[in-house]
């Protein structure tokens, strides 16, 4: 089993890329790691992990632009931006070929990332990735209409996060709520309360807020998730996929990972029972030891610009899609749904 070890040193460093500071951690070294951390938050999520994984790799956890300590401009925050954005930071640090962990909507763009930089990626690991289907949860949809702004404002009224924090706190220690199902536990439904009230504190800085918003509607509107990975998921036919998803997530159901495990026949999928949104957070070092097993057994993929052309060429082949019927359909629904492509 891999754990911390004391020598593994944790940096914080900056670069400066077309005007923007950009901070990122990293630690290690060996064959690199680049995680991407979701919307609304920064790489101290990873913090747990790094440690442990640094023991064999080389780590880089960037703040995304408009996150955590990097620059919050008013730019553009699309997922082939952020992509563009992780490309020019490996560019800067020497790296030209990574295994690409990606969170939440860093799954997003890990994807994006494979799909526009090909010939940087080695291995793609997504973690309760965005871009499945339109479903998302109820709150981000909520946030992503225009009274969004004046909501996000309320939480810089002082008492209001130490109210939300234990409101959530107690919700999620009952049993039971009225008006819900006996089967519907509160804990459940608040999973994630810990990791969400965090990233709400972030969003105090009206900047990180402005900046939160520009990204959240590049991505979601209120019908749900408006771009798509499915239409692309076809390329990463030689390039090893792992999948890995906690089966109580209420951001990101559970239910996407099987459509994606359909949609890329080849991928693995790693499930965490009982887990929600932050399955690297439930248990960090299960999650580690599945990504150092994962790494070991699959070798890094060379890019075949032949093969590349290939694939482009013939597009999407829904008779390679796996699992029953009722699934295959979703996948085929995902694919033809009026959204954005990645």
């Amino acid at each position: 089993m891999l754990r911390p070890v004391s020598n593994t040193q944790v940096r914080v460093e900056y670069h400066t890329i077309h005007g923007y500071r950009r901070a990122y951690r990293i630690a290690g070294s060996g064959p690199a790691l680049l995680l991407i951390h979701g919307i609304g938050d920064n790489s101290s999520t990873w913090n747990e992990i790094i440690p442990m994984l640094a023991q064999h790799y080389t780590v880089i956890a960037p703040d995304l632009l408009g996150h955590g300590k990097s620059d919050k401009p008013r730019a553009d925050y699309s997922v082939p931006a952020f992509a563009n954005g992780m490309r020019d930071l490996l560019v800067v640090l020497g790296i030209s070929k990574v295994t690409v962990v990606g969170h939440s909507l860093g799954g997003g763009i890990a994807m994006q990332f494979c799909y526009q930089f090909p010939r940087f990626a080695e291995r793609l690991i997504l973690v309760a990735a965005g871009g499945v289907t339109r479903d998302v949860n109820p709150a981000l949809r909520l946030v992503s209409m225009p009274v969004a702004h004046e909501i996000l404002n309320l939480l810089r009224v002082p008492g209001v996060m130490p109210s939300l924090t234990l409101a959530a706190r107690t919700l999620a220690a009952a049993p039971h709520l009225p008006g819900l199902p006996s089967a519907v536990s509160p804990k459940r439904m608040l999973n994630d309360h810990e990791d969400l009230m965090r990233v709400l504190g972030d969003l105090t800085d009206p900047t990180a807020s402005a900046a939160f918003l520009r990204t959240l509607r590049a991505v979601v509107d209120w019908r749900g998730q408006v771009v798509t990975m499915m239409d692309r998921c076809y390329l990463t036919e030689r390039l090893p996929v792992l999948l890995v998803w906690g089966d109580h997530d209420t951001v990101i159901p559970y239910h996407h990972a099987l459509l994606a495990h359909s949609a890329i026949p080849h991928s693995e999928l790693e499930t965490f029972g009982g887990a929600g949104h932050f399955p690297f957070h439930d248990d960090p070092e299960r999650f580690v030891r599945i990504v150092a097993d994962f790494m070991d057994h699959n070798q890094p993929v060379d890019f075949d610009p032949t093969n590349w052309q290939r694939l482009m060429s013939e597009g999407q082949r829904p008779e390679d899609f796996t699992g029953d019927d009722e699934t295959v359909e979703a996948v085929l629904e995902a694919i033809e749904d009026e959204r954005s492509a990645t």
